[in-house]
C-alpha cells in the first residue's frame, strides 16, 4: 500500500497557507483512486515571524514542524522528508502557485511508470501564469541541464514533485536554499534515475515572491554546473576546450591562407589573431585533458564506469584521451622539426622575420604536445587505480581450472 507524505515549506506565508492546506487535504479521495490511500501533510514553518504556525495549528490533520530560525527552502524540505512516514514523498510551495489537485496524476505516473521522480512541469502545461522573466530563466536552465546530461527536461526548477523515498540517498546531498530543485534535477539525471514530467497548471503567487531573478539565477547556474562536474567533468570542460581548439583551428586556417597568398607580415589584427590562436590551442587542450582526468577521478569516487563522450556517447571506439600519448609525442616531434627547420633556414640566409609563422606554430605544437603527454601519464595512473579493486578480486579468486 502506498502512502504519500506531502511537505510544504513555509516562511511568512500567513496569507496563503490556509488555502493550500485545505486544497491538499481535499485530494484524499482522488489520491485513493490513484492507488495512494494514505495521505500525510507536513508543514515546516521555517522560522516565520507572522501567524503561519498559528493558522496551521487549527488543522488537526496537519503535522507542524517548526525551525527556530530561518534555515532555507531546501533545509525545510529535508526536515520534512526526515520526519515523513510515506514511501512516496512530495512537496509544493505554500503560496498557491502549484495545484495540489494534480498530485493524483503525479502519483499515478510514479506507480504505473515506476518512476523515481515525477516533476510537475509548468513549461508543458497549457495554463501557466509564470512571469516572463522566470519563464525565460527556466527555459535557459532546463536546456542547460538537458545539454550537460544529454537527457531532455522541460522544467528544471519546478517546486511540485513526487519521489520515491528510496531515491533520496542518490539525490542527496542537496542544498538548503532555493537552488534545491535544479540541483535535484541535475543529480537525478546523472544518477540515471527514471524521471517523468507531468504537465500542470501554474498560478500567480499570493504575496511577494522570495525569489531574486539575478541573485538566485546566478546561484542556480553555479549549482547546476558544479553538480554536473561531480559526475561528468569532461562534458563541461571538454566542451569548452573543444570550442577553444576549434577557434584556434579557424584562426590558423586563415593565417595559412594568408601565408599562401604571399603575406609575410602581419598588422595589429593579425598579431592579435596569432596570439589568440596560440592561447586558445594551449588552453583548449589543457581544459579538455583536465576534464578527462577529472572523469577518471570521478570514476574512482563513484566506483563505476560513468564516462560519456561530449555528445552523451563515446566519440571513438577507443576513448580519445587514451590516444593522448602518441598524439602528444607526434606534436612534440613535429613542432621540434618545424622549429629546427626554421632555424636552419635562417642560418643559411633566409630572413628570420619571414619565418615567424613556422616558429610560432612550432612553439604551440611543442607546448600542446607536452600537455598531452603529461595528461596521458596521469590518466594511465588513474586508470590503473580504478581497476585495482577488480584485479585484486580476480587474483584472490584464482584462475579457473580448465
Amino acid at each position: 500500500m502506498h502512502a504519500l507524505s506531502v511537505v510544504i515549506p513555509a516562511y511568512n506565508e500567513q496569507d496563503g497557507i490556509a488555502d493550500i492546506v485545505k486544497r491538499v487535504l481535499a485530494v484524499k479521495k482522488p489520491l485513493a483512486k490513484a492507488g495512494v490511500p494514505d495521505l500525510e501533510l507536513i508543514v515546516v514553518d521555517d522560522g516565520s515571524h507572522d501567524r503561519t504556525s498559528e493558522i496551521v495549528k487549527d488543522y488537526a490533520e496537519v503535522r507542524l514542524i517548526r525551525h527556530a530560525t530561518n534555515k532555507g527552502y531546501g533545509a525545510a524540505l529535508k526536515t520534512g522528508f526526515h520526519n515523513a512516514r510515506g514511501n512516496l514523498l512530495a512537496f509544493l510551495d505554500a503560496d498557491g502557485t502549484y495545484p495540489p489537485e494534480f498530485f493524483p496524476q503525479l502519483c499515478r505516473a510514479a506507480i504505473e511508470q515506476k518512476a523515481d521522480l515525477v516533476i510537475g512541469s509548468r513549461m508543458s502545461g497549457k495554463d501557466s501564469e509564470m512571469p516572463l522573466t522566470r519563464r525565460i530563466g527556466n527555459f535557459f536552465f532546463a536546456n542547460l541541464i538537458s545539454l550537460i546530461s544529454n537527457q531532455r527536461i522541460s522544467d528544471s526548477a519546478s517546486g511540485m514533485r513526487v519521489l520515491r523515498r528510496e531515491a533520496l540517498p542518490m539525490l542527496y546531498p542537496l542544498p538548503d536554499g532555493l537552488n534545491f530543485t535544479p540541483v535535484m534535477s541535475t543529480r537525478a539525471l546523472h544518477e540515471k534515475l527514471k524521471m517523468v514530467e507531468v504537465p500542470i497548471t501554474y498560478s500567480e503567487r499570493l504575496g511577494r515572491s522570495k525569489l531574486s531573478v539575478v541573485r538566485d539565477g546566478a546561484r542556480f547556474l553555479n549549482s547546476i554546473v558544479w553538480t554536473a562536474m561531480n559526475y561528468n567533468p569532461v562534458r563541461i570542460l571538454g566542451g569548452i576546450g573543444a570550442a577553444a581548439i576549434a577557434l584556434a583551428g579557424v584562426i590558423a586556417a586563415i593565417l595559412v591562407f594568408m601565408r599562401l597568398q604571399g603575406i609575410t607580415t602581419l598588422g595589429p589584427w593579425g598579431v592579435f589573431g596569432l596570439f589568440t590562436a596560440g592561447v586558445s590551442a594551449v588552453a583548449g587542450v589543457s581544459l579538455f585533458s583536465l576534464g578527462a582526468t577529472f572523469n577518471y577521478l570521478v570514476t574512482l569516487f563513484h566506483k563505476r564506469p560513468i564516462r560519456q563522450g561530449l555528445l552523451g556517447r563515446p566519440l571513438f571506439k577507443t576513448p580519445l584521451e587514451r590516444r593522448f600519448g602518441w598524439m602528444g609525442l607526434l606534436a612534440v616531434v613535429g613542432g621540434s622539426v618545424m622549429g629546427l627547420a626554421a632555424l636552419f633556414l635562417s642560418l643559411t640566409g633566409s630572413n628570420i622575420s619571414q619565418l615567424w609563422f613556422w616558429m610560432a606554430t612550432s612553439v604551440m605544437a611543442v607546448l600542446v604536445g607536452v600537455q598531452l603527454v603529461i595528461s596521458w601519464f596521469v590518466m594511465q595512473t588513474l586508470a590503473e587505480l580504478s581497476q585495482r579493486e577488480v584485479r585484486v578480486k580476480d587474483d584472490m579468486n584464482g584462475h579457473p581450472i580448465k
